[in-house]
């Protein structure tokens, strides 16, 4: 399914003459994208929900109430609740097109044959036609090292965006956190600032490693032994005696403890939910009954405690639904500090890829951010995935002249290069949909291996998800778009809490960063390694989680929780974030204070 744009929807609530802003088509779009509807389906569920309530006003309560009477309501075709109809669809499309492709080559190889002497060894062509050729203009551009990224570098075809470069709010913030006025978002270009994987070498995910080779018991394993690690701190915790087999007839209250699931292949909801114990428990799957609950909110893969009755053994009213327990935080070892390191704030620049629009292989929005990082100079910039996206048309299309890894190689010494003058610390961060780097999660690291020694000193290659330590500030990474996965799947109800609080929160109190299971279709878990680099050690001060969905950064549970949001948005810009951290926070009064000091998301 194409994606959906803000434009795509203010097109069709125009047709119908619907009174709009920003906030209620944004908040359009997010209900698009975890319900997987087109622009025009949702207007028009919205047209028919509102005509049948005497004309109701687009309003964000009104949308709310939609979503809850409406969208969440309708049920997918049986196995296709990850979307495998379109991918079905978009798979023989692909093979339509390479057919056609393949078969013109053929054509055309013959002919050439039939007028020249053949050739010793096989030469690859560019892709070039009467219409398109290859400029020897655009030829002579890669040999300039300030233009590594030239559209003809990639594709013979490339123009440069015009809806990109026409783009309005250039430097427009869009979402702030901690203190409005005062800082001046200018860093040091501080290349003395310390940048490490908080695991260390030994515990971190440094290197690639091999897999498509895992049993089902193993993945047992690693969830019975989730179920149970989780289940033993929340049992010391709210001093609980014992949990109870969760399918054992009995007519008093019990205690029992398991992971909530579903009872198809289709979307969680009230009525779909099961509960199944861990191996101790009897490892049985009982359906729950949550109407006697003020509120909740569950997942397919959350480790949850209940207390309630199961008077036949068949079905387990819950009454009481446990909270679940954060990781403390990072306590740096004491070492002496002087003054001035103490006081000097740090900068920090997080931005998400794709780094093109999407009808052009142009690196445009990536030469632009450059510019903005020898501006305003932070002291470390976390970039990451994907830098060439799987979804792009073109590379789906292999409509390129390179190798994707040159391509990549080209991106990554165009950012390490262009950006030596600030100083500026580098963080880079793999993507699922990077097309040249592995595809699996836990992702390794990018190999870099023609970095200077310079270079290597100022360039950190961190692995998906990871755990990072910047001064004394603890930094959780992942790129995999666990709010987008999860806002489809989670349930709630009475909670008075927003989504993307909620998500966070689980996250953190399931001490993991990726705590869906089963996992989406699109992410090619390895649990052995999952259990190894996936889950939090601690809970970090700042969590950073790039998505499709709308940008924010908020506290949650004294986490300061980002998503910068993307830096390209289909054909237009998206967003940067950047953050001024104290890299060694102090307590106040023995407490522990955050070390964000303010927070800002800006319009490329």
């Amino acid at each position: 399914m194409a994606s959906v744009t803000a434009e795509d929807i203010k097109s069709e609530l125009d047709t119908f003459n619907i009174a709009f802003n920003n906030e209620t088509v944004d908040k359009m779009l997010e209900q698009c994208l975890c319900h997987r509807l087109k622009g025009d389906d949702i207007v028009c569920e919205w047209f028919a929900f509102s005509s049948s309530r005497e004309q109701l006003p687009l309003t964000l309560d009104n949308l709310d109430q939609f979503e809850h009477e409406i969208l969440n309501k309708k049920k997918r075709p049986k196995g296709s609740s990850k979307g495998s109809q379109f991918k079905r669809q978009e798979t023989s499309t692909l093979s339509r097109t390479y057919s056609c492709r393949i078969r013109a080559e053929e054509e055309e190889e013959s002919l050439l044959d039939s007028y020249s002497t053949p050739a010793k060894g096989s030469q690859k062509r560019a892709l070039t036609t009467p219409e398109h050729p290859q400029s020897k203009r655009g030829v002579a551009r890669l040999t300039s090292p300030s233009l590594l990224l030239s559209p003809a570098s990639f594709s013979p075809s490339a123009t440069p965006s015009q809806k990109y470069g026409m783009r309005g709010g250039r430097g427009e913030v869009v979402a702030t956190f901690g203190t409005v006025q005062g800082p001046r978002w200018m860093g040091k270009g501080q290349s003395a600032v310390r940048v490490e994987m908080l695991e260390g070498g030994e515990n971190s995910l440094i290197s690639s490693y091999k897999y498509m080779f895992q049993r089902l018991r193993d993945v047992r394993d690693v969830l019975t032994e989730k179920i149970e690690e989780l289940g033993e701190e929340l049992r010391s915790h709210f001093n609980i005696e014992e949990f109870s087999p969760v399918s054992l007839p009995v007519q008093d209250s019990i205690t029992v403890l398991g992971q909530v699931c579903c009872d198809s292949n289709g979307k969680l909801n009230a009525q779909s939910v099961l509960l199944e114990a861990g191996q101790e428990q009897g490892g049985r799957q009982v359906p729950v009954d949550l109407s006697e609950l003020k509120e909740f909110s569950l997942f397919p893969g959350q480790v949850v405690v209940m207390e309630g009755m199961n008077p036949t053994g068949e079905k387990f009213v819950a009454t009481k639904l446990y909270e679940g327990i954060p990781l403390p935080f990072y306590s740096p070892p004491e070492v002496k500090q002087e003054m001035d390191e103490v006081s000097e704030p740090v900068m920090v620049m997080m931005t998400c890829g794709p780094y093109t629009p999407s009808e052009s292989l142009t690196y445009d929005p990536l030469i632009d951010l450059i510019t903005i990082i020898n501006k305003d100079r932070p002291d470390v910039c976390i970039l990451f995935g994907p830098f060439v996206d799987s979804k792009h048309e073109q590379i789906e299309k292999n409509q390129v002249t390179e190798t994707f890894e040159i391509i990549f190689k080209r991106c990554a010494d165009s950012i390490v290069e262009g950006t030596k003058g600030s100083g500026c610390r580098l963080v880079f961060v793999p993507s699922q949909r990077d097309v040249h780097h592995h595809y699996i999660y836990p992702q390794p690291p990018f190999n870099l291996t023609s970095l200077s020694k310079d270079d290597s000193a100022r360039v950190t290659l961190a692995s998906d998800p990871c755990t990072l330590l910047i001064g004394n500030v603890t930094f959780g990474l992942t790129s995999t778009d666990i709010l987008f996965y999860m806002g489809a799947e989670e349930i709630s109800s009475g909670t008075g809490t927003e989504r993307f609080s909620r998500i966070m929160k689980h996250m953190l109190t399931q001490r993991s960063y990726y705590p869906l299971y089963p996992p989406a279709e699109e992410v090619n878990m390895d649990y052995d390694k999952f259990q190894q680099f996936g889950q939090m050690n601690l809970t970090p001060d700042i969590l950073i989680v790039p998505s499709e969905l709308r940008y924010f950064i908020k506290d949650v549970i004294g986490c300061v929780c980002v998503n910068p949001g993307r830096l390209t948005k289909g054909q237009v810009g998206g967003t940067y974030g950047r953050l001024l951290i104290q890299p060694n926070p102090a307590l106040v009064e023995g407490k522990r204070v955050s070390p964000c000091i303010a927070g800002q998301v800006v319009k490329i």
